[in-house]
C-alpha cells in the first residue's frame, strides 16, 4: 500500500484536470454535473454530463457548478470532486486514500471563495490541501523559472476568468484578474446570432463557432460556417451562415477588456522587472490562448514578444502537480 498519493487539481470553470507526479495528466474532464432534480442524485460527471447539456428531459439538468473560476454550487462541486478523484484513482491503478492535494484558486478570489474550495476538496477526501494561485501554477506548468528573481509574465485565459500576473521569486508581483474569458466570448456569440438573425443557439454551438471561425482582432481571410438553431419568430429549426468577420466583431469588446487587463498589469510592474519583460516577453496559457491570431494581435498591441505555452490547456494542471516541490517557497499549507 502506497503512502499518501500526491496530486494536483486544476479546478477550472470549463474543465477539471488531475495531475499526478508519476503519470502526468491522468484526467481531463469538463466541469459539468448532470443531476436528477427530484432525487438530487448525481447521474453523470464530466464528458458524459457535458454531452447532456441542453438535451435532457425536464427533471435532469446539466449544471456547471463553477462560475468565473469560483464555486457557485458548493454541494454539487463536492460531489463532482468525489467522482473525479475516484475516477483518477482508478486510472492510476491504486487506491487513493486521503491524497495530498494542491489545488489552484483564481488570484482575484476572496478568502471566503478560497475557503469554499479548500473545504470542498477536503470533503471530497483529501488529507492535506495546499492552495496555489492560478497564475503561479500556470507559470510553473509552462516551464518558467518562477523561483528566480526575473519577471515572468503569464496571461491565463481560461473559461471563467482571465488572469494576468507578473511573477518573480516565487510570488506574484502584480496581477489583474477579470471575469471575462472563454465563456464570455461564447455568450457574446450567442447574443450576436440572436440579435442579428433572430436565431437561438446553445453554448456548445457557440463554442464550436469560436473554435472554427473565431479570430482575435487581426486581418484574416474571411471564412464562413453554417450553423443551426431555433428561429425565435417561427419556433422552427433554421440554418444561417456566419462570417468570421462578424464573429470577430461580436467578440471585440471582450477581447479589448482582456488587453486592458494585460496593459494594467504591465503598468504596475516595478521598473527593475520591466527590462526582463522586454527580453522574455509574455506567455499565453489557457483555452482562450488558442483563439486564432491571439499571439499576433497581443504582441502588436503591447509591443513585447508574446509566446504560447507548450500545452496551454494543461499548463495550470501540470503546474499544480509540479508545485509540490516548490510548495514551501510558494505558500504554506493550510492546516
Amino acid at each position: 500500500m502506497l503512502s499518501n498519493a500526491e496530486i494536483g487539481i486544476d479546478l477550472g470553470t470549463a474543465n477539471i484536470l488531475v495531475y499526478s507526479k508519476n503519470k502526468g495528466i491522468t484526467l481531463n474532464e469538463p466541469s459539468v454535473v448532470a443531476i436528477d432534480t427530484v432525487t438530487k442524485n448525481v447521474l453523470a460527471v464530466g464528458k458524459e454530463a457535458k454531452d447532456m447539456i441542453g438535451k435532457t428531459p425536464g427533471r435532469i439538468v446539466a449544471i456547471r457548478p463553477l462560475k468565473d473560476g469560483v464555486i457557485a454550487d458548493y454541494d454539487i462541486t463536492t460531489d463532482m470532486l468525489k467522482h473525479i478523484m475516484r475516477k483518477a484513482a482508478k486510472k492510476m491503478g491504486f487506491s487513493m486514500r486521503k491524497p495530498n492535494v494542491v489545488v489552484c484558486t483564481p488570484s482575484g478570489s476572496t478568502s471566503v471563495e478560497r475557503r469554499a474550495i479548500h473545504d470542498a476538496v477536503r470533503n471530497a477526501g483529501a488529507k492535506k490541501i495546499h492552495l496555489i494561485e492560478e497564475p503561479v501554477a500556470a507559470a510553473v506548468g509552462a516551464g518558467l523559472p518562477v523561483d528566480e528573481p526575473v519577471a515572468n509574465v503569464i496571461v491565463d485565459i481560461g473559461g471563467g476568468t482571465t488572469e494576468v500576473a507578473i511573477i518573480s521569486f516565487g510570488g506574484v508581483v502584480a496581477c489583474h484578474s477579470i471575469r471575462v474569458a472563454g465563456d464570455r466570448l461564447d455568450d457574446d456569440i450567442v447574443q450576436h446570432v440572436r440579435k442579428e438573425y433572430n436565431v437561438l443557439i446553445g453554448e456548445r454551438t457557440a463554442e464550436n463557432i469560436k473554435m472554427e471561425i473565431g479570430y482575435a482582432l487581426v486581418d484574416h481571410e474571411e471564412q464562413f460556417m453554417d450553423i443551426r438553431g431555433r428561429d425565435l419568430v417561427t419556433g422552427l429549426p433554421k440554418t444561417v451562415t456566419l462570417s468570421s468577420y462578424e464573429i470577430q466583431k461580436a467578440m471585440k469588446e471582450a477581447l479589448l477588456q482582456i488587453l486592458e487587463a494585460i496593459r494594467a498589469t504591465l503598468e504596475d510592474c516595478p521598473a527593475e522587472l520591466s527590462g526582463d519583460i522586454v527580453d522574455r516577453g509574455v506567455i499565453l496559457t489557457g483555452g482562450g490562448a488558442l483563439l486564432k491570431g491571439m499571439e499576433e494581435w497581443l504582441s502588436k498591441e503591447i509591443v513585447v514578444p508574446v509566446h504560447l505555452a507548450p500545452s496551454p490547456l494543461e499548463s495550470v494542471a501540470i503546474g499544480t502537480g509540479k508545485a509540490l516541490q516548490y510548495i514551501h517557497k510558494l505558500q504554506q499549507a493550510i492546516k
